[in-house]
């Protein structure tokens, strides 16, 4: 995820981190801990750049690149 985050036109800047907070090996399950850098003057940053929607899309993006 770090590379994916990173390197991303969009977001590369903004990203700082990520981390496991938690795994299951049962259900192979991962939860994620993402961390961004965001300006605090910037209008509508938040909705758009820092949408869930618009951040899971990065990573689904890459993940279709892959292929």
């Amino acid at each position: 995820l770090t590379d994916v985050y990173s390197s991303s036109p969009a977001l590369g800047r903004y990203f700082r981190s990520a981390q496991v907070v938690y795994s299951s090996n049962e259900s192979s399950t991962v939860f994620y801990q993402l961390e961004f850098s965001v300006p605090s003057s910037t209008e509508g940053f938040m909705e758009n750049t820092m949408n869930p929607d618009f951040i899971k899309n990065v990573l689904r993006q890459n993940i279709y690149d892959e292929d």
